[in-house]
């Protein structure tokens, strides 16, 4: 009895033996999954709010896609989806490469309330969250945008110096952003702390999926109420509502049209700011931010410690600390095109200087 006692007993260890091996076996390679595939055979899921914006298609995701390559010695690629500025397509982007084991998220919300639960699922899925250029909810792992505050201050200087010593002549409109991107109301609060008490503002719009064709209306009504003649500027958050701005201002019969702001440098921002009808757009850079939210969801994902990258915490209002880097934004007029944008390759001298704005282009030198 006491040799079958041994037995079952050498038997049993045996088993445990085996299954703490086979377990550490399978921990190992779980945790080691990086290693198997030498930390580089990553998917990263790239989840962009719309195609409005230029940025978008045009920057961001062929930036994002070749710096994941770059990082991840060729065998990285990106997973994308664009929700066309619907936030519950979003989710379901973001639900479905949950389920597909993306190794990462970079997700540039839509909505950044609606979107926390989202967030929540990957984290349960151990998968890791970039939030990229707007402060999602949820628990995030890290965030990188532009210095959004800073922004609407910069625009809101940019306005005074304009209008100059006639700020308080007659009423400038405010045209926001959609309520639904954090990043508007940061914006709007940077330019408010610049103009409030400096100028009458008449007419003030949160505008509705920052669509152009919402802007162009909400302008018009603006022109109804105060008076064509009354309006001496306008504070529009970004690129593609002026252009809705300034095609209202123009159908009103303006002679001359008042100084239009602008965030994004989109290339028709640029050609109207070449030609006098916008006066300023805010220049961020996108290759930095795109190249910092890759690294980031490439070092999250193969379980690397964020470094340099973690230079700042950041608060939502859901989560405290967020490891974040935060890059600065310049104030893009006619005096300083070659400096920026040309500078950083974003466009050509040809890209910006076609047949219609030549002698414009011209005149500033940009040959």
């Amino acid at each position: 009895m006491r040799r079958a006692a041994v037995a079952v007993a050498a038997t049993a260890m045996a088993v445990s033996l085996a299954a703490c091996g086979s377990a550490k076996e399978s921990g190992g390679g779980t945790k080691s999954s990086g290693s198997s595939k030498k930390g580089d055979d990553l998917k990263i899921g790239l989840l962009l709010p719309e195609n409005q914006t230029a940025r978008y298609e045009k920057f961001d995701k062929p930036l994002i896609e070749a710096k994941v390559k770059e990082l991840t010695n060729g065998k990285g690629q990106i997973v994308y989806a664009n929700a066309k500025q619907d936030a519950t397509t979003q989710n379901q982007q973001a639900d479905t490469m949950i389920t597909n084991k993306v190794d990462a998220l970079i997700v540039d919300a839509v909505d950044s309330k609606a979107i926390a639960g989202s967030v929540k699922k990957a984290k349960e899925a151990g998968i890791p969250v970039v939030a990229f250029d707007r402060l999602a909810e949820g628990p995030i792992d890290s965030y990188v945008s532009f210095d959004n505050e800073e922004v609407g201050h910069v625009q809101g200087k940019a306005l005074l110096k304009a209008l100059g010593d006639k700020a308080k002549s007659g009423d400038i409109v405010m045209m926001n952003g959609a309520v639904t991107d954090p990043n508007a109301a940061l914006f709007k609060k940077g330019a408010h702390a610049e103009l409030d008490g400096k100028v009458n503002i008449g007419k003030e719009y949160d505008t509705k999926e920052w669509k152009p064709e919402n802007a162009n209306s909400n302008m018009e009504a603006a022109l109804s109420a105060l008076g064509k003649d009354k309006v001496i500027g306008v504070y529009s958050a970004n690129d593609g509502m002026a252009g809705g701005i300034i095609t209202a201002l123009k159908a009103a019969g303006l002679s001359k049209l008042p100084p239009v702001t602008g965030q994004d440098a989109e290339l028709a921002g640029v050609q109207r700011i070449i030609s006098g009808e916008q006066y300023m757009s805010v220049y961020k850079s996108y290759p930095q931010e795109d190249a910092i939210a890759a690294e980031m969801a490439v070092k999250l994902a193969k379980g690397q410690d964020l470094g340099s990258l973690d230079a700042k915490k950041v608060d939502s209002p859901t989560t405290k600390a967020v490891p974040s880097t935060i890059v600065p934004v310049v104030s893009l007029t006619k005096d300083n095109i070659n400096d920026t944008v040309i500078k950083d390759k974003i466009y050509t001298i040809a890209d910006i200087c076609t047949a219609n704005y030549k002698a414009a282009c011209d005149a500033l030198g940009l040959k």
